[in-house]
């Protein structure tokens, strides 16, 4: 089995994550920093990383013994093989399917901030849903969650994923465009030049006193998304940051 592990920034990881499966990635591991995708032979990729050889071990059994559930808030984050006896809120998903399974600080951050921000009966945008664990966190806490992702595969994953998990979020291929306001929440797992470019959209479809969680922000590119949202009418409200990664909180 062969491994082709993806470095950089979460900017880098969410561009490149779709055409790893594109090109034959059997699953993907999120690690801190990286993406390890798994193939069955060596293929030409134009992605920065490097190829690893495993021993011709069950791999697959291998990886589903190293993968273990993820506490974020009062959810835990399982595969369908885990078993867990705790009372947190269970959301399974099958790894691999898209991006976002819980085990990057991004992602367990959202959970957190969205867990702390009271959105029960709320309206709820997940903009950038990958695997739609952000939308499938928001129905079990009571919200009416939308979910948009550039990505087909992604969606059709996040739709699966809610079935899995018995809720009923609405996902849709596309953006911004595939959203109706007003809105009480945003939460956005994106790069830091998004979020910017798109902070007049998220007071646009954000309803007054509305939420914005925002996150996928190294440190570094912090700043030009604080002028962005600012200059666009929100206020600060919270900051989160965990290994390398920042979430920001605003209100319209």
């Amino acid at each position: 089995m062969q491994v082709f592990v993806l470095r950089g920034d979460f900017e880098t990881l969410d561009a490149y994550t779709p055409l790893l499966f594109e090109l034959g990635a059997q699953g993907l591991e999120e690690k801190e920093g990286e993406v390890w995708a798994y193939f069955p032979e060596r293929v030409e990729l134009p992605a920065p990383g490097e190829w690893r050889e495993l021993p011709d071990e069950d791999w697959l059994a291998a990886w589903k013994r190293d993968l273990r559930p993820v506490v974020a808030g009062p959810f835990v984050v399982l595969a369908p093989w885990h078993e867990w006896s705790g009372p947190e809120l269970r959301i399974v998903l099958e790894p691999g399917m898209a991006f976002g399974t819980g085990h990057h600080e991004t992602t367990r951050m959202a959970l957190e901030a969205l867990a702390a921000a009271g959105i029960s009966g709320a309206r709820l945008l997940d903009v950038g849903t990958g695997s739609g664990i952000l939308a499938i966190a928001a129905e079990l806490l009571g919200a009416r969650a939308l979910g948009v992702d550039i990505d087909e595969q992604a969606v059709a994953a996040a739709r699966e994923n809610a079935r899995r998990n018995r809720v009923s979020p609405r996902f849709e291929v596309g953006s911004l465009e595939r959203a109706r306001p007003p809105y009480q929440t945003i939460v956005a797992n994106l790069y830091a030049e998004l979020h910017a470019s798109l902070a007049a959209d998220y007071h646009r479809l954000l309803a007054a006193g509305g939420r914005a969680l925002l996150t996928g922000i190294l440190p570094e590119r912090e700043e030009p998304v604080r002028r962005a949202m600012e200059a666009a009418g929100f206020t600060p409200a919270g900051r989160r940051q965990e290994g390398g990664w920042v979430l920001l909180e605003y209100r319209r």
